[in-house]
Formats: structure tokens, sequence, C-alpha cells
């Protein structure tokens, strides 16, 4: 499956952004998706994941209660909601997925990537 994703920008912080990723060339109904993170100078990081059945959805710590993570099966789409952003959010962000992937926070479960959006949180 080929992973496009878009929507980053710059915000200020407690600002939102909604990240989305398009998949095609697979059965997106079978796949589950993550995102990943990458600050500059660190290692990319998990984010958030979702199963592919919807029905599994994990956080990394940093950003439970701030990001929601979503699927809509008809859009072959999975959305990142990035809601009181703050400037340690700020990251090139990266979806992931894979066959009947459970949404886990290991990189090796996912075989697909897409480009990366950049997002910029400013104090």
């Amino acid at each position: 499956v080929q992973l496009q994703a878009s929507g980053g920008g710059l915000v200020q912080a407690g600002g939102s952004l909604r990240l989305s990723c398009v998949a095609s060339g697979g059965t997106f109904t079978t796949y589950g998706m993550g995102w990943f993170r990458q600050a500059p100078e660190k290692e990319r990081e998990f984010v958030a994941g979702i199963s592919w059945s919807g029905g599994t959805r994990s956080y990394a710590d940093s950003v439970k209660g701030r990001f929601t993570i979503s699927r809509d099966n008809a859009k072959n789409t999975v959305y990142l909601q990035m809601n009181s952003l703050i400037p340690e959010d700020t990251a090139v962000y990266y979806c992931a997925g894979d066959k009947w992937a459970v949404g886990g926070r290991a990189e090796y479960e996912y075989r697909s990537w897409g480009q990366g959006t950049q997002v910029t949180v400013s104090s």
C-alpha cells in the first residue's frame, strides 16, 4: 500500500491541526495504521496507532488526552487530530501501515510508510 500524509503546518501553542493519511493500492479495511514523529536530532517515536478493525487504539503517554487517531474506511484515510499543541510536538509526522496490524508501538509492525509532513508549534 502507498501512503500519502498531509495536513502539517505552523501553529501557535494551544492550537490544533488535523493530519490525514490516504492509502492506495491495498485493501484499507485490512490495514492497521500508525502515526510516528521525528523531531530534530531525535529518534523517531510512536505517537498513535489504530488496529485494522478500528477496535483498538493506542497512544504515547506524551499525547494521550490531546491527540485522537481515527479512520474513515470509505475514504481510505486515517486521521490524527492534534489539540492543545505544545512546542515539544514539533516534528515531522509519518503515517505507517501494514496488513492486519493492530496499531502497536513498534516500527517493525509496519512495512509501508508515508513521506512525512512537518508540524511546527511556536511558543
